[in-house]
C-alpha cells in the first residue's frame, strides 16, 4: 500500500503542475521476476518515476513506452521476455529468466473513475478491496481494457453495485460481453476473491464488435488489496525511535502512546500519524484496532504494560508484541489470571514475547529490525527461514 500512496501523492502533484501521466502495472508474470503482479509505477510526461515495476532494469524502456501511451492516449500491453539467455538483445538485461507483461494506461483526468481515482478510493479507507484489471494476452495490438472494476466492502452484498471504468473506446467494443454473461461471471469471481482474500487470474471469452460479432480472450487480474499495517507503539523511549523510522519506511500507519509528555513529542517522533498522551487505563479509547493492527508494548513500565495487555485481550488485534524476557510475560499471565483475565488459545497465538525474531539483536536498531521482520512474517504467513534453504521458488 505504500507504493500506491506514493503514486497517489505524485499524481496529485503532477495534476497541480498540469502534467500528463501514465500508470504502468505488472499484470502477469511467467517464471521469475523481480516484481510480481500488482507492482505499479507512475510516469509523468517529463520523465518523473514513482514506484517500481522491476529492480531498475525495465524503468528506462518503460518510460519510453509510457510516453507513447500518453501521446496516443491508448492503453498498451508490453511484454518483456528474458527466458532467452541472450537477454541483452532486449536492452534491459533483466537476468530473471521470466516473461513480464506490463500494462501502460494514460491517465485521463476527465474520466471520473480513472485508475488513479480507483486507487484513491482504496487508500481512503482501512478496508480490503478488490481491483480488477482486464487485458488481452492473445492480441496485444487490440484494445486493452485496463483497470476496470473496483469492489469494496460497501457493495460486497450485491453483484450489481460494482464501480466500473469503461471509457468510450472500450465500451463500444466489449460492452455487450461485459454487461451480460461475461460480466456476470467476472462479478462472481471478484466476490469469491473478496471472500477468500486471494488474488487470482481468470480468462473470459468476451463478445467483440468489429465488422461482425466475434469472441476475444480477455484475462482478468483480480487483485485483493489490503489496508496498510497499523502499528501502535506503547512507549516513547529512545528504543521506540528506530522502530518508528523502520515502520515508516515500510509504509505502516504509526501511532505512539505514552503517559509521559516529555517523551511523546512531535520532535522525537515526526513520522507518526498520531501521538497520544494517556494513562494505561484510557490508552485504547481513541485507537482503531482491526485485524490489520499490531501493537508493541515497550514502555519499560510493568504496570502500564500489563494494563494495556489486559485491555488488548478484548480486541481483535492481530499481533501483540511485548518487550522483555519470557519471565516477565509469565508473570503477567499469572497476575492477570488472578484478576479474572484468562487468555484463550487463539489469544495466546497473537502474543509474541520475547518480541522479535532471533537474529542476535542487541542495539535498539537491531531490535527494531527484529520486531519489524517478525511482524512482516506474521502477516505474510512465512516462517522467516533463509531463502537459500527454500526448496521451491520464492513466490508461489
Amino acid at each position: 500500500m505504500k507504493e500506491i500512496n506514493d503514486i497517489i501523492k505524485a499524481y496529485d502533484i503532477a495534476i497541480s503542475e498540469h502534467k500528463k501521466t501514465a500508470l504502468a502495472t505488472v499484470v502477469h508474470v511467467e517464471g521469475s521476476s523481480y516484481r510480481r503482479p500488482g507492482a505499479r509505477m507512475l510516469i509523468t510526461e517529463d520523465g518523473m518515476l514513482t514506484g517500481a515495476i522491476s529492480g531498475g532494469c525495465l524503468e528506462g524502456d518503460a518510460l519510453r513506452k509510457a510516453l507513447l501511451a500518453i501521446n496516443d492516449q491508448k492503453n498498451k500491453l508490453v511484454t518483456y521476455d528474458t527466458t532467452d539467455e541472450d537477454d541483452a538483445k532486449f536492452g534491459v538485461q533483466l537476468g530473471c529468466n521470466g516473461i513480464v507483461h506490463i500494462l501502460f494506461e494514460p491517465i485521463k483526468e476527465s474520466v471520473e473513475n480513472n485508475p488513479l481515482q480507483l486507487l484513491k478510493r482504496i487508500a481512503s479507507k482501512r478496508r480490503p478491496a478488490v481491483l480488477t484489471t482486464l487485458f488481452s494476452l492473445t492480441d496485444r495490438e487490440d484494445v486493452q481494457p485496463g483497470t476496470q472494476i473496483l469492489f469494496t466492502q460497501e457493495n460486497a452484498v450485491s453483484t450489481t453495485n460494482v464501480t466500473t471504468n469503461k471509457p468510450n473506446e472500450i465500451s463500444s467494443r466489449i460492452q455487450d460481453g461485459l454487461n451480460n454473461e461475461s460480466f456476470e461471471q467476472i462479478q462472481k469471481d471478484i466476490i469469491e476473491a473478496f471472500d477468500t482474500q486471494v488474488s487470482v487470474f481468470k480468462n473470459y471469452e468476451v463478445l467483440v464488435r468489429t465488422n461482425q460479432k466475434d469472441l476475444e480472450n480477455i484475462t482478468a487480474f483480480i487483485e485483493v488489496l489490503q489496508p496498510p499495517i497499523a502499528l501502535h507503539i506503547f512507549g516513547a523511549g529512545n528504543d521506540a525511535i528506530p522502530l518508528v523510522r523502520m515502520a515508516n519506511l515500510l509504509g505502516w500507519e504509526l501511532t505512539v502512546i505514552d503517559g509521559r509528555r516529555t517523551h511523546a513529542t512531535p520532535e522525537r517522533f515526526p513520522d507518526v500519524r498520531e501521538i497520544i498522551i494517556s494513562k494505561a487505563e484510557t490508552s485504547l479509547e481513541s485507537l482503531l484496532i482491526d485485524d490489520r493492527t499490531v501493537t508493541v508494548l515497550m514502555t519499560h513500565n510493568y504496570n502500564y504494560d500489563i494494563e494495556v495487555m489486559r485491555r488488548l485481550s478484548a480486541t481483535n488485534c492481530a499481533y501483540i508484541g511485548v518487550l522483555g524476557p519470557k519471565k516477565k510475560l509469565n508473570r503477567m499471565y499469572d497476575e492477570l489470571a488472578e484478576k479474572g483475565t484468562i487468555f484463550s488459545t487463539s489469544q495466546l497465538k497473537r502474543i509474541y514475547s520475547p518480541v522479535g525474531l532471533d537474529i542476535g539483536a542487541e542495539t535498539a536498531e537491531e531490535i527494531a529490525l527484529s520486531i519489524a521482520a517478525e511482524i512482516q512474517s506474521v502477516f505474510s504467513g512465512k516462517n522467516a527461514q533463509k531463502l537459500r534453504d527454500k526448496v521451491d521458488s520464492i513466490h508461489h
